[in-house]
């Protein structure tokens, strides 16, 4: 009778310690963040339903194998959130049900390598715009707060930017007698600023293909009336051109954008400069049609920086206000840094061309529920959302999710060793090793000057895997 007591009494024991130091932090106000919900918004959206209607609509001739759709793409998310030293590793976990979503796989290695190798990547893309779609309404508009007047002009503010993918660890054997580092491929983002994830997210396997024809293709699926903010490489007449009467844009100036003034709108001293606003005119009409545009300089000393945009009333958006809010643009490369640096995107698994891209994706709607769970707990904790660290929230989350995948799977082993017995399964809401502290995750501020990235010559002599010889056989 003492033996079956003992166990007993020591969870009412860890019970009661867990009830005080709850008690405790409430007692004291001190703000908890719960690590367990990116998990929970990835199960909530991430169903067989979404996965089914994702291939639908790309599906040309393939036919849905043992790997199962919603399977391939829970194991993707499995691997972005415990970063497993392999990926067979992870495939041992998940024949042990040791995963994130507590399911059991089957099937061999082999099996998920040439699923992986012959899936098109268009699925994982089509995927995470539905993904998108279904979790955007639970997300909360609260980054950037100190813009929020924009919405009253605009739909929504979109940060633009591309980024080529990390060179290929784990060569194929096609890539034995290619000295060059091979990418495999690139990425463009249309960062939302108010929602602080990225809305849309296109991938392309061809990663010497430039920026510009990337971006006009994506245009239609932006919302009409966004204000899009980009660097140098977007300010040209043909990007206005494809833009007008639909979109807003403000770009940074470059020199090899022509200008013509048309009228001075403003000239006032501002931040120990000086602040111009122009109404211009822009291209020379042989290759677009010309476009009026404004044109705002600031100048301090020997510094001068200058944007353009299309929007040409300034109520809407004022130059002071276009200064102001084009240091955000940072945000998307904030956003390239978390997926290479923290989930992992910048080492690759897998060498066939599909698998990266799928986890690009993958870590896309990581980072997703990360940054919706991280404005919910900024509410909670009344503070701004951009006061959260990323690099310090998700290997908190990361951890949690792993004990979580430990009570579960210990849950189903002492139900299968007490058959016919009900048993009230675990509940890890609120318990101090699945929740943190506000101060855990704040962010630091910087200590010092930022430090510069030595430039090596070998990211010069890099090569598209899709010039490859052969290569553009096994991109599907």
């Amino acid at each position: 009778m003492g033996r079956k007591t003992r166990p007993r009494r020591r969870r009412r024991e860890a019970e009661r310690r867990a009830r005080k130091i709850a008690k405790r932090m409430a007692k004291r106000r001190i703000p908890v963040i719960d690590l367990l919900a990116v998990a929970t918004l990835l199960q909530r959206h991430l169903t067989d339903a979404l996965c089914e209607e994702a291939f639908r609509a790309v599906r040309t001739t393939e036919r849905i194998r043992l790997w199962s759709l919603a399977l391939l793409a829970r194991f993707w998310v499995q691997v972005v959130l415990r970063t497993p030293a392999s990926l067979t590793q992870a495939f041992e976990e998940g024949l042990r049900g040791n995963g994130i979503f507590g399911q059991y796989l089957s099937g061999t290695p082999q099996a998920f390598f040439e699923r992986s190798r012959t899936l098109k990547w268009t699925f994982f893309s089509e995927l995470y715009r539905r993904f998108v779609t279904s979790i955007t309404p639970e997300a909360k508009p609260r980054f950037a707060s100190e813009f929020a007047g924009l919405r009253r002009h605009f739909q929504e503010v979109y940060l633009v930017d591309g980024s080529r993918l990390d060179a290929v660890a784990h060569r194929l054997r096609l890539l034995w007698d290619v000295r060059s580092p091979v990418l495999p491929g690139c990425v463009i983002a249309f960062y939302d600023l108010f929602r602080g994830y990225p809305r849309i997210l296109r991938f392309e396997p061809d990663a010497a293909r430039g920026e510009m024809p990337r971006v006009l293709e994506a245009l239609p699926e932006v919302p009409e009336g966004t204000l899009l903010l980009g660097d140098r490489a977007y300010a040209s007449v043909q990007l206005f051109e494809a833009m007008k009467g639909k979109l807003w844009g403000l770009f940074r100036r470059t020199a090899q954008l022509g200008l013509k003034k048309m009228k001075r709108l403003s000239f006032r001293p501002w931040r120990g400069g000086t602040l111009e606003d122009w109404l211009v005119e822009a291209g020379c009409g042989a290759t677009a049609p010309i476009q009026p545009l404004r044109h705002i300089r600031f100048q301090r000393g020997a510094m001068i920086r200058e944007w353009v945009t299309n929007v040409l009333e300034p109520r809407k958006l004022s130059a002071q206000t276009a200064m102001s809010l084009y240091p955000r643009r940072w945000n998307v490369e904030r956003l390239f840094l978390t997926l290479k640096v923290t989930l992992g995107v910048g080492e690759f698994y897998a060498a066939n061309p599909n698998a990266p891209a799928m986890q690009v994706f993958a870590a896309a709607m990581v980072y997703t529920s990360m940054r919706i769970a991280q404005t919910d707990a900024a509410q909670q904790a009344q503070v701004q959302p951009e006061e959260i660290s990323p690099e310090k929230l998700f290997p908190r989350v990361a951890h949690a999710c792993d004990k979580q995948v430990g009570i579960e799977l210990g849950y189903r082993l002492t139900c299968l060793e007490n058959p016919g017995r009900r048993l009230n399964p675990p509940n890890p809401k609120g318990r101090p090793e699945f929740t943190t502290t506000l101060d855990e995750v704040r962010v630091e501020k910087r200590q010092g000057a930022r430090r510069k990235r030595r430039f090596c010559n070998g990211r010069s002599r890099w090569k598209s895997f899709a010039h490859v010889p052969g290569g553009k056989k096994l991109i599907r």
